[in-house]
């Protein structure tokens, strides 16, 4: 049953949509308009991105990434992982796989959720339109803010998760 499910909530969507242009209703118009909207600068950031994602895991080496954001990186791991997540074009669904090659090289776990939440918060592009609306003392408090607090909690993440040997499964 539940392998049909996907596709039974897939149909009932289109069938929706569908109608909601046949029928006039605005609402499922605007559904469908916003849905293929999303899809199309998907289709333009992705390939692009895994691309590039592809570039990373191919020319960094292992022992860069062990050196700079592994174990014995101390506060420099962090900072690294702020200044990358500022660079990260795409938000998370870029941040994601890139953190999955960050683990794959060794680098570690709290510097990896550090990344993850950075890439939410830092990105340059994010703070310079915010800056440009909210002011710079704004943008300001919410880094100086913020920052400290996504690398204490990383940091309690990644003891938590080390504490308990957890691994991440192979697909």
């Amino acid at each position: 049953m539940k392998k049909f499910l996907k596709p039974i909530i897939f149909a009932i969507y289109f069938i929706f949509v569908g109608s909601s242009f046949i029928f006039n209703f605005e609402s499922g118009e605007l559904i469908g308009k916003n849905f293929l909207s999303f899809t199309f600068s998907m289709v333009k950031i992705i390939p692009v991105a895994f691309v590039l994602i592809g570039l990373f895991e191919v020319w960094i080496k292992r022992e860069t990434i062990e050196k700079h954001l592994g174990d014995n990186s101390s506060w420099r791991g962090f900072l690294w992982a702020i200044l990358l997540s500022g660079t990260t074009v795409g938000g998370l669904y870029v941040a994601f796989p890139i953190a999955a090659v960050l683990h794959k090289k060794g680098a570690k776990l709290s510097v990896i959720f550090t990344y993850i939440g950075a890439s939410a918060v830092c990105r340059i592009p994010m703070v310079v339109f915010e800056a440009s609306f909210l002011g710079i003392k704004f943008t300001l408090v919410r880094l100086l803010v913020s920052i400290p607090l996504i690398i204490i909690s990383s940091v309690i993440m990644g003891n938590i998760l080390i504490k308990t040997n957890y691994k991440i499964a192979k697909q």
